[in-house]
């Protein structure tokens, strides 16, 4: 998949990626050349994609956060990612509408896959993206914490009290907050 194996992208996979990202052909053209000079067999392993992402956060430990935006682009779980995940996960992150942007995160915080985020699963992504970006999220609040954050977050969405959020309510909820939708999407690796 993905054109793994040979130079040139598989015609079929240059007319998905057209019809499915914003990009155009040259762009896409360009995207893979970077990735198959990285990535020669086509496959972009867990190792190199920690190596690469965690370069972008020299002052932090961004190893955990790492691995779940990796889960999230790994959309087939294969364990590697090919160029198809790698360019439309990319092209959400960076050219989506809020709503795809959101749905794409919401997918990263639901650690167990089971469609809804638990508190226990926003706890541990907070705390990884505090891990990775240092003390400068806490907005100079020193009681600041991953799990007050979650607290506050989910008094603001949990719109049933059944103390999970379904994705229309993580969706609503970030929609409706600017702060939340900028905490929950650009600063989890998601613009």
């Amino acid at each position: 998949m993905g054109g793994a194996g040979s130079k040139k992208l598989p015609k079929e996979d240059m007319e998905f990626l057209m019809h499915n990202t914003n990009f155009t052909k040259q762009q896409i053209k360009a995207w893979y050349n970077g990735f198959m000079k990285d990535c020669p067999n086509g496959q972009l392993t867990r190792t190199k994609f920690l190596e690469v992402y965690s370069s972008f956060f020299p002052q932090g430990n961004a190893e955990k956060f790492c691995e779940h935006v990796f889960r999230t682009f790994d959309s087939d779980n294969s364990g590697k990612i090919d160029f198809k995940e790698f360019l439309l996960a990319i092209n959400i992150t960076s050219a989506g509408k809020p709503e795809q942007k959101l749905e794409w995160a919401f997918q990263m915080y639901d650690v167990n896959g089971d469609g809804t985020i638990e508190p226990s699963e926003m706890t541990e992504i907070i705390t990884a993206i505090y891990n990775m970006v240092g003390p400068s999220l806490s907005y100079n609040d020193p009681n600041d914490t991953p799990e007050k954050r979650t607290k506050e977050i989910f008094a603001k969405m949990d719109e049933n009290s059944d103390g999970v959020l379904s994705k229309e309510e993580f969706i609503k909820g970030c929609m409706s907050d600017e702060f939340l939708c900028q905490m929950l999407t650009a600063d989890a690796g998601a613009e």
